[in-house]
């Protein structure tokens, strides 16, 4: 955790896991599905909004702390997706939980459209299973 990342009590400023969210979705999108965000939102004339957000602050993460963003798909639909996203600590423990609902949108109309087939796809690789331990995850150091 950086120091523009802490309040003055040396932890976390809770907005700023969201611009942390915001980042691992970008980087998850370019290094996992192969469509970044710049191919997305120039040629792609697409978008992925957020339509539903909700978080659990666990424990409070520190500046100088190291944590584990770890992401899950839990519903794929044609064009909206839900992710299961945790900051975890050094120690295994999560620090804070995420729900999130984005959807796909024709960013000159700005309605739903469908995820393209090849991003539906490399996102069913994150696909949680009813058995959550055994769920494929993508891994960031934050």
């Amino acid at each position: 955790m950086r120091f523009k990342d802490c309040d003055a009590a040396g932890i976390v400023f809770f907005p700023r896991y969201f611009e942390m969210l915001n980042d691992l979705v970008e980087d998850w999108f370019r290094d996992a599905l192969g469509w970044s965000f710049a191919e997305m939102h120039g040629a792609g004339q697409a978008g992925v909004p957020t339509a539903e957000l909700s978080t659990r602050f666990v424990a409070p993460s520190r500046l100088g702390e190291l944590l584990t963003r770890e992401l899950r798909v839990t519903q794929l639909g044609r064009s909206s997706f839900s992710l299961q996203v945790r900051f975890v600590g050094p120690a295994g423990d999560v620090r804070v939980e995420i729900a999130q609902r984005l959807v796909c949108v024709d960013t000159g109309q700005m309605a739903s459209r469908a995820l393209p087939p090849e991003v539906r796809s490399a996102m069913e690789r994150f696909l949680a299973p009813d058995a959550p331990a055994s769920a494929p995850m993508h891994p960031c150091g934050a």
